[in-house]
């Protein structure tokens, strides 16, 4: 320990895309900026340009695999025993994990802080949307190697000297899955209604979506509601469903592929509203889209019931169509929102928090402490959660 602060690493599953699980990352880092980040695969063109700036450390021989570097979900079955053989020297090891981070070795304390549990090796209802939101190939060619990982996993995950969940569904499947309590510590989201916007050449009042254009996502079914209403949809994000949905919302719908933060933000100030009908653990861009005093209309489902207020910083639907998305857009057009208070709710995210409470925890979790500190730092992390 130097000067009498712990010695932290950070360890996150793999770098090689732009997500909520990226944005916590980068939390981590400026909660801790002398932290070394390790992980599996960096690819720094593919995800946040402010990741750069780390002192980034892969597993040599994963990361020298182009092959992964294009397709990461290839490599699933040497991601848990590469992390195995990695040794991390460090007082206390942040892992950020939905998948194998948490498998790292260390002398030093280790606290897992959990996406998910991993889905490709815990299949459960809780865990996968309805059939049709996966890719069924993957889930094919892995389900033979599942039942032998997902008992190693279990006994990994057992080593941890406390596990932080991002949600009240993600807590619930750590004690389903691993047997082990959790607190939860909210993410931030990854921009907080201030900074300098870059206009985009749209006329203001459109519909706004942030997400990969993934199958789970189900951005089809928010394309599809637009076109049926004729209303104008804006698309943030990119991924392998974009040719798909450019030809379903010819003509109602605006693809603008990755954005910079400054578009982004301008994006959020002149939207009507958001609307978001994936599967989330948690969703960082609904609380974003409240951060400028902007509702959200979501899939009820997941995170998203934890962070959206019903009737005051959004709505929910049951079931992402596009004749349920289109209702809930009617329902939004009539209601009055108070943007100051959708802000405040906000608020209570923010990334100040967020730092605040993971620096508490890493303090109390110094080597000379027993495991039992954690069960004080729970009591202290909930007390923060109701304020």
């Amino acid at each position: 320990m130097a000067g009498g602060r712990p010695r932290v690493a950070i360890v996150h599953d793999y770098l090689t895309q732009m997500g909520g699980a990226e944005r916590v990352v980068l939390a981590m880092l400026r909660a801790f900026p002398d932290a070394p980040l390790y992980t599996s695969v960096y690819r720094p063109a593919r995800t946040y340009p402010e990741i750069q700036r780390a002192d980034v450390r892969t597993i040599g021989w994963l990361d020298s695999i182009d092959l992964l570097q294009r397709c990461h979900w290839l490599g699933f079955p040497a991601y848990g025993p590469a992390f195995r053989h990695l040794d991390v020297d460090a007082d206390v090891v942040l892992c950020s994990s939905s998948g194998w981070a948490h498998h790292v070795t260390t002398t030093g304390r280790k606290v897992v802080y959990c996406h998910t549990p991993s889905r490709w090796l815990h299949r459960s209802k809780t865990l996968f949307p309805p059939a049709g939101a996966t890719n069924r190939r993957v889930v094919k060619l892995l389900r033979p190697l599942a039942s032998p990982f997902a008992r190693r996993d279990v006994s990994l995950a057992r080593t941890a000297d406390l596990y932080l969940a991002n949600s009240t569904v993600v807590r619930d499947r750590i004690t389903q899955f691993y047997g082990l309590p959790a607190m939860i510590v909210p993410p931030p989201p990854g921009l907080f209604g201030s900074g300098p916007s870059v206009p985009v050449d749209l006329p203001p009042g459109f519909v706004l979506a942030v997400s990969r254009l993934v199958s789970y996502k189900n951005v089809d079914a928010i394309v599809g509601a637009a076109a049926a209403s004729g209303r104008r949809v804006v698309v943030v994000g990119e991924g392998p469903d974009r040719r798909r949905l450019e030809r379903q919302g010819a003509g109602e719908a605006v693809f603008l592929g990755n954005v910079s933060d400054g578009q982004l933000l301008w994006l959020y100030q002149n939207a009507s509203c958001l609307v978001t009908a994936s599967y989330e653990d948690f969703g960082l861009v609904p609380l974003e889209a409240n951060a400028f005093g902007l509702p959200v209309l979501a899939l009820r489902w997941g995170g998203f019931l934890d962070t959206i207020v019903e009737g005051e910083t959004g709505l929910f639907f049951d079931e992402p169509t596009p004749g349920a998305i289109a209702r809930g857009l009617e329902e939004m057009e009539r209601r009055h929102w108070d943007t100051g208070r959708i802000r405040a709710h906000a608020e209570r995210f923010s990334e100040e928090t967020f730092v605040a409470r993971l620096r508490a925890i890493v303090d109390s979790l110094s080597p000379a402490e027993e495991p039992s500190v954690g069960l004080e730092v729970d009591r202290r992390v909930e007390m923060w959660a109701r304020q």
